[in-house]
């Protein structure tokens, strides 16, 4: 599932030239480009958007202190991670699936 960036700006509440200004600052924001070089993100683009959003605009990080955060936050989650996971079934998969679509949802509507 894919979102152009007018999208991701009304779902953010961020200018689209903000957008494509954190996508040079902040090297894991890496929207797909479609043939057509319209920029296409992801749901955990607009997850570190919105991540990105709190630090600098509620939390009043600088960009330098919000990049130190964001790696430790990925270095923690990676960590985490880390750990040896069961193998999953194709069900599983597909809950899992439908967890993240309301999430996402549920994000929408906030």
């Amino acid at each position: 599932m894919f979102f152009k960036i007018g999208e991701v700006s009304q779902i953010t509440g961020i200018k689209p030239y903000v957008l494509r200004y954190w996508e040079t600052e902040f090297k894991l924001i890496r929207p797909q480009k479609s043939k057509i070089g319209q920029r296409l993100y992801r749901r955990k683009d607009i997850e570190l958007i919105l991540r990105l959003k709190k630090l600098l605009y509620e939390e009043r990080y600088t960009i330098s202190g919000a990049k130190k955060r964001i790696a430790q936050e990925m270095k923690n989650r990676n960590s985490k991670e880390d750990i040896s996971k069961p193998s999953i079934t194709p069900v599983q998969a597909l809950e899992h699936q439908v967890r993240e679509l309301k999430s996402l949802l549920n994000m929408l509507q906030k």
